[in-house]
């Protein structure tokens, strides 16, 4: 699988490039020389995934910021869409689904409740069907997704610990599946075993690699 259209900005924040436009998803963190953004796409409103910074520094008012809708306010630029799960959505030529994205383990839900409607995102790029689960569980819509890669938040605490991300990676049909998210949450030796464990694991499992130097705290 040729992901060459696929940089790993660090955390959950990805630069794909599609059609010759540059399709963020979760802008964090990002350098100075960023290249512009043609389309944002926001998953929830946490400051690790909506970051008014990055947003600032990529985006025109030209550019499509796809939020969810209790975070359209929070954008500070950009042709601003809200969005609910389950639709599909284009803007430019640019094509791409919302799927559920939230907590169901008991001491977790309250930090991503379902009744907020927020999201991933499935695009399709150059052929290849990209899953971003965004912050979640292993939720039972995850079944019925069937992707190219699927990258699944891990980490423990607010999203899936590695043992889930395991479950979730039988489950979905993807030809490949990553885990993100988790390098600032584990550190640099805890991420290295649960990269271990992962791969030991999930057969069409990978590793994406995070550009430039790993970033292990926020």
């Amino acid at each position: 699988m040729d992901l060459s259209f696929l940089k790993w900005n660090g955390h959950a924040s990805f630069l794909l490039t599609l059609n010759g436009k540059n399709v963020y998803i979760d802008p964090f963190n990002l350098g100075a020389a960023s290249a512009h953004a043609d389309i944002i796409l926001i998953t929830h409103p946490h400051f690790d995934h909506l970051s008014e910074k990055d947003i600032a520094r990529i985006a025109d008012r030209k550019t499509g910021v796809f939020v969810p809708k209790d975070s359209i306010g929070k954008v500070p630029v950009g042709d601003v869409v809200g969005v609910e799960p389950n639709r599909h959505y284009s803007f430019n030529g640019i094509e791409f689904n919302t799927v559920p994205a939230y907590n169901k383990v008991e001491n977790r839900i309250h930090y991503h409740p379902k009744e907020n409607g927020w999201v991933g995102y499935i695009l399709d790029v150059n052929g290849i069907k990209v899953y971003h689960a965004g912050d979640t569980d292993f939720i039972n819509e995850m079944k019925k997704i069937v992707t190219g890669l699927a990258m699944l938040p891990m980490g423990g605490t607010y999203v899936m610990g590695v043992d889930e991300v395991i479950e979730a990676a039988h489950s979905i049909k993807a030809e490949k599946v990553a885990p993100i998210h988790y390098k600032a949450l584990l550190g640099k030796a805890g991420s290295k075993e649960a990269e271990q464990k992962f791969l030991a694991n999930v057969k069409n499992g990978i590793i994406l690699k995070e550009e430039g130097e790993p970033k292990y705290s926020f």
